[in-house]
């Protein structure tokens, strides 16, 4: 295939773009800047709503991973716009553009994220579950709105709900692991909330299935098969790494120190079942959560 990423410097979209070369398809970059002329980039400036139309032309599938960290600092009104609009601008221009080309890519696939759900306790949620509350669930509501226009032209559109992305590599799980290693870790909050965890690995062949399998549109959870407790995550890392995890952090600190932040991203749950993605016969690599975690270990 010939397939265009956004995003292709990201935890997700280096990995992908890494596995796509080796198994032979072409890759093209979608990229905010070009620091050399080359056929493997195409420019845009989705901030400047800014796309040449013509550049995209006869690409078989689009993957579409761009966008503004939620995590690393707090949620300013500023930090909170840049959020909003790398995801809803930059989703809605691509889609709005693809869905002007001649030769239209066959598939779509863009990122989104099961903030969707919201803080949702322990109740059982898959793709037929209704969106959640708070700023991370409405950002995702119109985020997967925007690629709308991209399925009225005809393109199958995929809404991939990411959960967290355990990784050594990048992403919240590996700035933790500095801490587990010293014998620093523990539960955030009453450890209680539920985590949708899914393996690096595990991620992009799901990515890969989505463009391969014409019987997947609309939103896919993106997520392992079996979901834990954050609790259960700290008891699991703690003790893959030999290490003891005595230091919970209470949800007031975590408050305190990060703001509205702590309640929508770190004390937030959502249990969610890649439901689809099993009904079409995928499996899953590292589906427990022991086995992933001292594979991803042992890997380095």
């Amino acid at each position: 295939m010939r397939v265009l990423v956004s995003g292709g410097s990201g935890l997700i979209g280096s990995e992908l773009v890494r596995v796509l070369g080796t198994a032979r398809h072409e890759v093209v970059r979608l990229v905010r800047a070009e620091p050399m002329p080359g056929p493997s980039r195409i420019v845009w400036d989705p901030a400047g709503g800014w796309l040449e139309a013509p550049r995209l032309e006869g690409f078989d599938a689009v993957v579409h991973l761009a966008g503004e960290s939620v995590a690393q600092t707090p949620w300013t009104a500023e930090k909170k716009a840049r959020i909003h609009d790398s995801r809803v601008a930059s989703t809605r221009l691509l889609a709005e553009t693809l869905s002007r080309v001649q030769r239209k890519p066959a598939v779509f696939a863009c990122a989104s994220a099961i903030g969707y759900y919201g803080d949702r306790g322990d109740e059982e949620l898959d793709e037929t579950s209704p969106p959640g509350k708070g700023f991370l669930a409405d950002v995702c509501r119109q985020w997967e709105a925007a690629a709308q226009r991209a399925a009225t032209a005809g393109i199958r559109v995929v809404r991939m709900r990411f959960g967290l992305v355990l990784s050594q590599r990048g992403g919240a799980f590996a700035r933790t692991l500095p801490l587990f290693r010293r014998g620093l870790g523990g539960r955030l909050g009453s450890g209680r909330q539920y985590v949708s965890w899914i393996v690096l690995d595990d991620v992009v062949a799901a990515i890969q299935r989505i463009l391969s399998d014409n019987s997947l549109d609309g939103p896919i959870n993106v997520v392992g098969p079996n979901p834990v407790t954050n609790l259960e995550l700290t008891r699991v890392t703690a003790g893959v790494l030999h290490r003891p995890a005595p230091l919970p952090v209470p949800a007031f600190l975590l408050r305190l120190k990060l703001g509205e932040m702590a309640d929508e991203l770190v004390l937030a749950g959502q249990r969610v079942y890649p439901r689809r993605l099993q009904a079409a016969g995928h499996t899953f690599a590292y589906p427990e959560l022991e086995p992933a975690i001292r594979r991803l270990l042992e890997a380095g």
